[in-house]
This record gives C-alpha cells, sequence and structure tokens, in this order.
C-alpha cells in the first residue's frame, strides 16, 4: 500500500476523489469531505450497495474519497466512466471550428508563448526545491483550451517549433496541447478539458528531479541510471501533491503515464482495470510526441511512422479505442506536417481538411527546384493550380528539416507570422 494511501484530503492511486454524483454501486467510501463525527454513518469506511446508500451520502457531501483497491462495481452497472475522471463522449462530434487558421494563429502564438514560459519557470523552480502556482497554470491552460476550441490548427502547428536543447520543457507543452485536442475531438466538456490540459502539462514535472547528467545522457542508461528516470513518477506525485489547488487527477497522471494495459510498465505495475481515461489518454499522446520528437539519443520520425509505432502498443501500452480515436483527430495530415508536392515543391500544412482529408490548406515554401520561393497560402479543397496549370496534389509526408527547411527557424524569423497576415 502507498505510503500517502491514508492521508486525509489526499488522492493516490488507492485513493481516488469522486463527486458525488458519480457514485456507482460498488464504490468503497472511505473518506468523506467532513469529519465521520459530522456525518449519520455509523462506519468510516463502507461499500455503497443500494441506490439509497449512495443517495444519502450525496445528501450530506459534495464530494468522496472511494478506494479503488476495495472497489468492485458489477458488470451491470460500469459504463466509460471511471472513478476519479469525468464522462469521455466517445462518439459525440467535435465542435465545429469557429475561426480560420488565418483569424486564431495570432492569439494561438501568443499563448504558446507565454504557456511555454510558464513551463520553464516551473521547471526551474522545481530544480530549486520551490514549488509551482497552480492557479497561474490554470489560467495558462485554460487560455490554451479557449484557442484550441476555437480551432486547434493553430496550436497544433506550433506543436513543431521543436529544439533538441529544450525537449523536456516542450514535451510538456506538446502533451498539453494533444491532450485537449483529442478531447476535444471526443466532445469533453470545457471543464474537463481545463483539468485534461493541466494533467498534460504537470505530468513530467518530476523530471525536474532526475539528475541532467541523466536525462541528456546521448547513449544507453545504466540499469541504476534507468532506475533515476523512472523515479520521476513517483517526484512528479510528490510534487503535485504539496501543490495547493491542484486538480487531484493530474497527480495520478504524473503517477501512472508509464503504466502499461498489460501490467508491464511503472512504477506500480497497474492493469487496464486500474487506469483512469486521462492517464490513458496522456499515454497516448506523450508517445506520439516522444516518437516525433528529435532527443538526444534519437531523431524524430514521421507522423505516419508515429501511427505505425502507435498502433503497434494498442492493447499491451496503449488503449486501442483512445489510439484510434487520436489518429483520426490528427488525419493523414496535421497541421504541422512538411510535405512535397506533385510537382516537386514543397509546402507546410497549417490547417487540415476534416472533409476531404487529403487537401489540407498549406503554405508554398521551396520552388520544384528546392529554392525558397515567395510564401503564399494554397487551400488544396478549392483546387488551386501550379505554375503549369496542374491542381496541387501532396505526394509524400517529409520530416522536418527535409531540404533544410525548419519550421521553428521560419517561425522565428517570422516569415509565417507575416504569411497569415499578407493573405
Amino acid at each position: 500500500m502507498d505510503k500517502y494511501s491514508d492521508s486525509p484530503g489526499i488522492t493516490t492511486p488507492y485513493k481516488v476523489k469522486v463527486d458525488v454524483g458519480d457514485l456507482k454501486i460498488g464504490m468503497y467510501v472511505c473518506e468523506l469531505d467532513r469529519p465521520w463525527l459530522d456525518s449519520p454513518f455509523l462506519f468510516q469506511g463502507f461499500m455503497l450497495a443500494t441506490q439509497a446508500e449512495i443517495e444519502a451520502v450525496q445528501k450530506v457531501c459534495e464530494y468522496v474519497y472511494i478506494d479503488a483497491y476495495r472497489t468492485k462495481i458489477p458488470e451491470t452497472t460500469r459504463t466509460r466512466r471511471m472513478p476519479g475522471s469525468s464522462s469521455i463522449s466517445w462518439h459525440a462530434n467535435p465542435p465545429e471550428k469557429s475561426r480560420s487558421i488565418e483569424e486564431e494563429i495570432e492569439h494561438a502564438e501568443h499563448t504558446h508563448g507565454q504557456a511555454t514560459r510558464l513551463v520553464k519557470t516551473f521547471m526551474d523552480e522545481i530544480r530549486y526545491g520551490r514549488g509551482v502556482d497552480i492557479q497561474l497554470a490554470r489560467e495558462t491552460v485554460s487560455e490554451c483550451v479557449d484557442s484550441i476550441y476555437r480551432n486547434p490548427d493553430a496550436m497544433l502547428l506550433l506543436t513543431q517549433l521543436k529544439n533538441r536543447d529544450e525537449y523536456t520543457s516542450q514535451h510538456s507543452m506538446n502533451v498539453c496541447i494533444f491532450s485537449i485536442v483529442l478531447g476535444r475531438y471526443l466532445g469533453m466538456p470545457v471543464r474537463d478539458l481545463r483539468n485534461l490540459g493541466l494533467s498534460g502539462l504537470m505530468h513530467d514535472m518530476g523530471k525536474m528531479k532526475v539528475p541532467l547528467e541523466v536525462l541528456n545522457k546521448p547513449g544507453r542508461l545504466t540499469d541504476e541510471e534507468m532506475n533515476l528516470v523512472k523515479a520521476h513518477t513517483t517526484h512528479g506525485r510528490d510534487i503535485l501533491m504539496s501543490a495547493r489547488g491542484i486538480y487531484p487527477g493530474a497527480i495520478d497522471v504524473a503517477y501512472e503515464h508509464h503504466e502499461n494495459l498489460d501490467g508491464s510498465g511503472y512504477p506500480s505495475g497497474l492493469t487496464a482495470a486500474r487506469l483512469m481515461p486521462f492517464t490513458r489518454i496522456v499515454a497516448v499522446v506523450d508517445t506520439y510526441d516522444a516518437v516525433t520528437s528529435d532527443r538526444v539519443y534519437q531523431s524524430g520520425r514521421t507522423h505516419m511512422d508515429a501511427i505505425t509505432i502507435l498502433n503497434a502498443e494498442c492493447g499491451r501500452r496503449l488503449d486501442t479505442e483512445l489510439t484510434g480515436k487520436f489518429i483520426e483527430c490528427l488525419g493523414i495530415y496535421p497541421a504541422g506536417s512538411l510535405v512535397e508536392m506533385s510537382n516537386e515543391e514543397v509546402a507546410l500544412v497549417i490547417e487540415a481538411n476534416p472533409r476531404q482529408k487529403l487537401k489540407p490548406k498549406v503554405i508554398m515554401l521551396l520552388d520544384p527546384d528546392k529554392n525558397p520561393q515567395p510564401h503564399r497560402i494554397v487551400d488544396l479543397a478549392k483546387l488551386d493550380l501550379d505554375h503549369c496549370g496542374q491542381p496541387y496534389r501532396i505526394k509524400t509526408m517529409l520530416k522536418n528539416g527535409t531540404y533544410n527547411v525548419d519550421i521553428r527557424q521560419y517561425h522565428e524569423r517570422g516569415l509565417l507570422h507575416n504569411t497569415f497576415h499578407r493573405n
């Protein structure tokens, strides 16, 4: 049993905070939101056996804590809603975009810049033994949710502004963005998107307790070094448990995001039945961003390569349905993809087309001879023609850096910003 499991008011992998509206028969109530003596219940800890008992708790409390190990929910009452998480509408239609990429990009850039700086500040604070401002994190994540809700492609484009030397902070930001994008696609309400985004943003904060020479080691880690890296989940849990105002589910995500469905993960070897939806979501997007990023010991893969890797991990490590939904919501050519056209020009995808997935909106970067050309936005769904009078078509996806095209450098030089405002 975890050493924190009996601490009052603390959510752990074994004790989970649940709103009374989410209670179900079979849940074991181990703690109330008030002293037991202030309640009508005779026993300090009991299993909910009837609907009447659930209603009795609802009359007294706003939330309770359940013991996940002693909870036994009958199969007939189980739904996709799990203790400690919000309902996920798997088949809900995502909201329509309310802004075009051209309208949203400036706000997204501002929000992304603020959030990235905040993550770096948090990591510095943790490294020096100080705490983090959760209220400031909530406000920043809320801005990210608002932008992604209006048009997810703007933030998705900004996930490609990667720098190998800043992987840890950028990865936390990207996991936040990808988590919100997937949650939006699943039809989650804004409140849940904010909690999910916060969980993604904070999931790797424990890495600040891992020695930098281990985190940044380019070669194979020794067993001792690997154990130091694995400890980041426990460090992350402890850091967030001490943070005032933290969303309890974020603690679970920090602690469990390296657990696998088949029980082969760490730190506790939990199996699928013990893993909450937010943890499963973060596990999927965490893997995707790690695979597609340049790191000290590996080069990033393309979107298509990452899809192959995700699919191979379904059922063993990753939730099959959530992985499928994530792949579906990103599409074939997600925003930020570098592509080569049928006429040999090179372009950057800036906005996916959910109705015509092979025809996104792109910015033309290089001419057929791979020389820089005047940047212009082309909507492939509108059958724009190339210089030979032929319709533009995407031939293949390229890895960032191909033909010396670095998306981050384009952004830092203001070329993308100027293109959006010129068109």
